[in-house]
């Protein structure tokens, strides 16, 4: 039997819709999942503070020496970058390095990972390291994730209609793991089917959706990718991807022409409500908390 919409519905349904079905929701987290202001002033600046520190208590095990060569290989990569601050050589296998060398190596990685805070990069070694030094935090309490409170209706709203859910985000999979697993929700890793970061490709690049599609086993056009940044938006409707863009506040600013070319969404249920829509189900009472 057809639903009958009234002229409101009809016109939020028409505008720049999203397909009558998806399969797959990948979502973004800064900006989408988690206020930016949680990566910016919480997470960031426990990095900077504590970073030091962190290379110091955990110099001589394995995952500690695989942060800082990886460091390594990409400040090689980095050498002619204007500004770029290099790390000093050492040799790893010397286990009788003195203290003078180890705090001046120290003390080289320290500044090459503020150098790249400061530019804001997204890149794979910066994060792995970032990922291990929140990993404590979360652990002992000092941290929790901050998720946005129309998140988990639409997390058990999804999963309980077989719609899988899958994260991708400059962030390791390892801190994205944890920003879940110990947020200010509780835990909710079960909710997600999978996990994505750089190591697949960087989120502005359009061949990096088109590896996520062959990871997910589904057609591109079954995926609805929610991010707050057009340029990953773009590259996710390049490689097939159905996309909408999140406005939270403290997003960047979306121009006339962001707005007239995707899709917008000020929370999740403005999703689920269009989808309650689309299956028949009675339009949801707004109150003032969902404005």
């Amino acid at each position: 039997m057809a639903v009958e919409l009234d002229a409101e519905n009809e016109k939020v349904l028409k505008r720049r819709d999203i397909r009558r079905s998806f399969r797959v929701v990948l979502l973004d987290i800064e900006g989408t999942t988690t206020p930016i202001t949680f990566v910016k002033d919480t997470l960031f600046p426990y990095v900077r503070k504590n970073v030091q520190n962190y290379l110091k208590k955990n110099w001589i095990t394995t995952e500690c020496q695989q942060d800082i060569k990886a460091l390594q290989e990409q400040a090689e990569k980095d050498k002619d970058l204007d500004g770029m601050v290099p790390i000093l050589k050492y040799d790893k296998d010397d286990e009788n390095i003195d203290e003078t060398t180890k705090e001046k190596v120290i003390r080289s990685i320290v500044d090459n990972v503020l150098w790249q805070m400061d530019s804001d990069r997204k890149i794979t070694a910066l994060k792995q390291l970032q990922g291990h030094i929140w990993k404590k935090a979360y652990e002992d309490g000092e941290i929790k994730g901050e998720v946005y409170d129309d998140v988990v209706p639409a997390l058990e709203e999804w999963t309980s209609s077989r719609i899988k859910v899958y994260i991708y985000s400059s962030g390791s999979v390892e801190a994205q793991k944890l920003l879940f697993k110990y947020s200010d929700k509780g835990d909710l890793l079960k909710y997600f089917s999978g996990h994505f970061d750089t190591k697949i490709g960087l989120k502005v690049e359009c061949e990096s959706y088109k590896k996520i599609v062959e990871c997910v086993g589904e057609k591109p056009g079954e995926i609805l990718f929610i991010t707050d940044v057009v340029k990953e938006a773009c590259a996710a409707t390049e490689a097939g991807m159905q996309t909408v863009l999140s406005v939270r506040p403290g997003n960047t600013p979306l121009t006339d022409d962001d707005k007239s070319t995707y899709k917008t969404i000020k929370s999740f249920s403005n999703l689920t409500e269009e989808q309650d829509l689309q299956n028949g189900k009675p339009k949801k009472a707004r109150t003032d908390d969902d404005a």
